[in-house]
């Protein structure tokens, strides 16, 4: 047993899909391996209660469970540069990095599948019935594409661009989100299937490396999204602004009404450029990260 235990994981962000994905279509997902969590775990007087609400909380008792190690007290501190309900994966990316610490504190041997299972088993107590993308693509160094029911593949991304990610500053209301569209009823089957084409285009684009189709489909993506009523003012606006600025594409990420909007360049002068002209157009932060 060590003095402090160290577990870490990045997040993520959806690339296309998100709403299109429940409806069977793929869904591509990118992990951002520069924005990070990271959880420490030590000794203490007292034992941890569990808090079913925290994923945090959740997933080091799975982990303690999962080595039989129910009494020993312990404490834990978490350092995030991963926003919450922005749909970058923050619970999840808590999750894993929960997990590794308590590993590392004990000094027991973690191989992947057990992290992911016990990931997805704090997700499952904190959010009823999550897809597993979040956790997958938090493990992953590469891109994941979902297809429900199916499953997951990885993606090759080598494309020498730079994706700009913008923080609106309004939590993402996913539930509610879904719910929106749930009621268009056959309107929204129409709009679903134009975003499940998009994001396989956006697949073979990808695998040709052509950037300019991905960011058309990009901002093709997002203008259905806004049909669809799962978009808000100020993400139209941060998109706007990054179309206007001369980005390839850009569009709102992960259930929407809040959250986080991607923009695509070919430069990184033009993405640090970019995000400097998001932050002056409302951004509360931006992330730039290498394709």
């Amino acid at each position: 047993m060590k003095k402090i235990g160290i577990g870490k994981s990045h997040s993520k962000i959806i690339l296309m899909g998100e709403h299109s994905v429940v409806y069977g279509y793929p869904a591509i997902a990118l992990p951002l391996k520069n924005i990070e969590v990271t959880c420490s775990i030590r000794p203490a007087q007292e034992k941890l209660k569990l808090d079913i609400k925290d994923p945090l909380s959740t997933a080091i008792f799975a982990a303690l469970e999962y080595l039989e190690i129910k009494d020993h007290p312990i404490t834990y501190a978490i350092a995030s540069t991963v926003p919450q309900k922005r749909g970058m994966g923050s619970s999840a990316a808590v999750s894993i990095a929960a997990v590794r610490a308590v590993f590392d504190y004990f000094e027991a041997e973690l191989d992947q599948a057990t992290l992911e299972m016990l990931a997805n088993q704090a997700e499952i107590i904190a959010h009823n019935n999550p897809s597993g993308l979040d956790a997958k693509t938090c493990l992953s160094d590469k891109a994941i594409k979902f297809i429900r029911n199916i499953g997951f593949s990885e993606l090759d991304m080598d494309l020498n661009a730079f994706l700009v990610i913008a923080d609106t500053g309004i939590h993402g209301h996913t539930r509610e989100a879904v719910a929106k569209v749930e009621a268009l009823e056959e309107k929204a089957l129409i709009l679903l299937h134009q975003l499940g084409r998009y994001t396989s285009q956006v697949e073979d684009a990808i695998a040709d490396k052509n950037l300019e189709v991905i960011g058309n489909r990009m901002l093709e993506a997002h203008k259905v999204l806004m049909q669809l009523g799962v978009s808000c003012p100020q993400s139209d606006r941060l998109v706007d602004a990054a179309m206007s600025f001369g980005a390839l594409g850009a569009k709102m990420s992960g259930g929407g009404l809040g959250g986080c909007i991607i923009a695509l360049v070919k430069k990184k002068e033009q993405a640090e450029r970019l995000a400097q002209t998001l932050r002056e157009e409302g951004a509360i932060n931006t992330w730039i990260e290498n394709l």
